[in-house]
């Protein structure tokens, strides 16, 4: 089971590596805020009561994950249509969550002018 600490142990150690990255507060202590450039890739907090960890996620890729997996939801106070929200559960692995975070990740690096990105989100250098 991938308890909250879990997920946010593995979703911080993703997002530490991926090149560019800060985490700040701007929501206070309860957040942890990471950004590429200044834009937003992945949440973690747990003011709904739950730990969860948002992030971006292409709007097909949103619906397809919350109807194969029963603990990823809408993203919370987020787009509903671009962002979700992973809660622990059993059925949850460090593979899923690395990846979606990486996902998160290229997606936001994408939108940014090319002189601005750290790596090619297509090659994922």
């Amino acid at each position: 089971m991938m308890d909250g600490s879990g997920i946010y142990a593995v979703a911080r150690q993703r997002a530490e590596e991926m090149l560019g990255s800060q985490v700040q507060h701007p929501f206070g202590t309860d957040w942890e805020v990471f950004k590429v450039r200044g834009k937003v890739f992945l949440l973690l907090t747990a003011v709904t009561g739950q730990e969860q960890m948002i992030v971006k996620a292409e709007p097909e890729d949103c619906q397809a994950l919350q109807q194969q997996y029963p603990f990823i939801a809408p993203g919370y106070h987020m787009n509903k249509k671009h962002w979700v929200s992973v809660y622990p559960h059993a059925e949850l692995h460090q593979q899923l969550i690395e990846e979606l975070v990486t996902d998160s990740y290229r997606l936001v690096v994408e939108k940014l002018p090319r002189v601005q990105r750290p790596i090619d989100p297509s090659s994922g250098h």
